[in-house]
């Protein structure tokens, strides 16, 4: 039986069998995104095993090993989003409830096929040759036609099976293994390494592969949005059409937002303009912008504003900050709480410093001028969202934090607060 992963099969027999049994639980979503973020581990293993290049880390997670600097400097420009890609949507099938699709196996399975074509193509011995091999998602129905269907593993079921599939020891063996080899041995192993497998060889002729970036792209951000807890298979949430456009550039005054996400009131909260991989995500945000001037005009409710190129996200809400990158998007309830302040906060000057906490006139004056900084008295001074304030020892910096907290907390700017502090000194003053 034919499979996208046939040129595995003779330099890697054990991936070829991980990849091919993923394959085969094309039709079990939840099943295939696991078994593909564990064929990727594997995978991964065996780099930081046979390329003496690869620093393994000491934390030995998936996302570690994928984040590290030599691993990531030594992938194919491209790939890294789809290796982030195929972990992000394995933890979400083994971890949470969010319906995996079905085209999300078909997703998945290509995804690890670049990966591993990348992996074969410049680590086999012949791998110079490796060229015209395309994923062919008529494949998926002959490989599952030919193994009997079950039903989905649940989460419990994944969890058990997480457990029995985990590496842990096996990175912990191969970093002690490595600690224990000398200078001489790691180069003596890396030259073996190269003339065995003809790395340099490999390199020297051009890869024309295609990657499918557009591809990654629209799923990374669907990932992203379903691992917030967003569901987008939804109408109207993709490609939704807004009027009010300017029609210089679009004359039927017609527009397509890429996603918008809605409240339970059916408002929209948010907005997002996706742009190529390659490009800046920062040329999405005068688009994203009049998209969400058509649905305040609509909705009476202004989204806050996302733009993301798959790698690069940004969000924008005009209304208090100008953008900022972030990691991901919000969820449901972070952008409710970002919306219900626009209204609910309160002027902070109007709002008393308690003096009880802070009774010197240093410490409200600095307080005042972090509010100014958050919100400035004059209408064109641009606002702030970081400050740093430099006390001397015995100013009373504590103090005057906390009575900054209470303030923001009395005014709706704030809920919850991370204070960070150094212990030795707190232990010492203690005693």
């Amino acid at each position: 039986m034919p499979s996208n992963f046939d040129f595995l099969q003779t330099d890697f027999p054990e991936l070829f069998e991980h990849a091919a049994h993923t394959e085969n639980l094309a039709k079990s979503p939840r099943a295939c995104c696991f078994y593909s973020r564990f064929t990727l581990e594997q995978a991964v293993i065996w780099l930081y095993a046979n390329d003496p290049y690869l620093q393994l880390p000491d934390d030995k997670s998936l996302g570690s090993l994928l984040h590290e600097k030599t691993f990531r400097d030594n992938l194919s420009p491209g790939l890294f989003p789809k290796l982030r890609a195929i972990q992000r949507l394995g933890n979400i099938a083994a971890h949470d409830s969010t319906a995996i699709a079905p085209q999300d196996s078909v997703y998945i399975l290509e995804e690890l096929f670049h990966f591993l074509y990348w992996l074969c193509r410049y680590y086999s011995p012949n791998g110079k040759n490796l060229k015209g091999i395309t994923f062919k998602s008529e494949l998926l129905s002959s490989a599952t036609q030919t193994t009997p269907q079950k039903l989905d593993l649940t989460l419990d079921q994944l969890e058990t099976l997480e457990k029995q599939l985990d590496q842990s020891k096996t990175l912990q063996r191969l970093a002690e293994e490595q600690k224990q080899q000398t200078e001489a041995e790691l180069a003596a192993a890396k030259a073996q390494f190269e003339q065995l497998l003809k790395v340099k060889a490999n390199k020297a002729v051009p890869d024309d592969h295609n990657l499918n970036e557009k591809q990654t792209r629209k799923h990374w951000i669907d990932i992203l949005l379903k691992e917030a807890g967003w569901n987008i298979d939804q109408p109207n949430w993709r490609e939704y059409e807004v009027v009010g456009m300017p029609e210089s550039t679009n004359p039927s005054g017609k527009g397509y937002a890429d996603y918008v996400l809605w409240g339970n009131d059916g408002k929209p909260l948010a907005v997002i303009e996706a742009k190529r991989t390659r490009k800046n995500p920062k040329q999405g945000e005068r688009q994203a912008e009049l998209y969400a001037n058509c649905l305040e005009a609509k909705f009476g409710q202004r989204p806050v504003m996302f733009y993301s190129n798959g790698v690069e996200h940004w969000i924008w809400d005009d209304h208090n900050y100008p953008s900022r990158q972030i990691q991901g998007f919000l969820k449901k309830d972070e952008l409710e709480k970002l919306i219900f302040r626009r209204n609910q906060r309160k002027s902070l000057d109007l709002v008393q410093i308690n003096s009880d906490i802070v009774n010197r006139s240093y410490q409200q004056e600095a307080i005042r001028r972090i509010t100014e900084t958050f919100q400035p008295i004059l209408t064109h001074t641009p606002k702030g969202r970081k400050t740093l304030l430099v006390m001397a020892t015995g100013t009373g910096k504590t103090r005057t934090a906390i009575a900054l907290v209470e303030l923001l907390n009395k005014a709706n700017w704030i809920k919850r607060i991370l204070f960070l502090a150094d212990r030795n000194p707190l232990d010492l003053s203690e005693k």
